[in-house]
């Protein structure tokens, strides 16, 4: 099997956060993909850049996509965390790739456009995607695509811990929006505490993404 590393861009005023980066320009989010979310709570967790956050709150509050949310920590003057709740009127595409057994490795918007890097395990999976924006008017164009290194048969740089972490937090569920595993959950399959997992799961993500920047580089060379 060889595994496909996509990056696709997106746009449609209901992805969710649009309305809300158009009105502060200087925002910038990016998902918070290692946060432990409570499956049955249908909060996400984004990283927010921005150079006035009382402006950026103004923007969520007039944002149709967005109903409960909250400044988690400010881990400096110009950064902080959030937790989002999304409404009924929010189109949520990570959850469209979850169902095409993929993992969203990155999101960040670019403008009122938003950038996806996503991990399928073939490339035919990547037409659930394309089949919701067609049915959804969602504007959709395919930046590059990769083979990747297969996430079960190839270490792509992963530990034999990380590899089996991901393999079981891909299949209970715990990549999915809601999630439909917990932390803990994953944590015990794995026979482990859930620290540990974290930090393999932290760590796991964190060497796929890197891996697949690399390929990228030395393909461009």
């Amino acid at each position: 099997m060889t595994d496909i590393k996509a990056v696709v861009r997106v746009q449609h005023p209901d992805i969710v956060l649009t309305e809300t980066v158009n009105h502060d320009r200087s925002a910038k989010v990016k998902s918070v993909s290692e946060a432990g979310t409570d499956p049955t709570s249908g909060k996400f967790f984004y990283r927010i850049e921005s150079s006035d956050f009382s402006r950026f709150e103004e923007g969520l509050r007039r944002d149709n996509t967005v109903g409960e949310f909250e400044r988690v920590i400010e881990t400096r003057d110009s950064e902080a965390i959030y937790s989002f709740e999304y409404t009924d009127e929010a189109k949520i595409l990570s959850s469209v790739i979850s169902t095409a057994n993929g993992v969203t490795l990155e999101m960040e918007n670019e403008g009122r456009a938003w950038i996806f890097t996503i991990w399928v395990p073939e490339r035919t999976n990547l037409t659930h995607l394309w089949n919701y924006a067609q049915q959804h008017d969602i504007d959709i164009d395919l930046l590059r695509v990769n083979e990747y290194d297969s996430l079960g048969t190839k270490d792509a740089g992963l530990t034999d811990s990380q590899r089996e972490a991901l393999l079981v937090a891909l299949e209970t569920g715990y990549f999915e929006e809601p999630r439909n595993a917990t932390l803990s959950e994953v944590a015990a399959d794995l026979d482990i505490s859930q620290p540990a997992a974290s930090g393999l799961l932290r760590r796991g993500t964190k060497r796929l993404v890197v891996s697949s920047l690399v390929d990228d580089s030395d393909e461009s060379d």
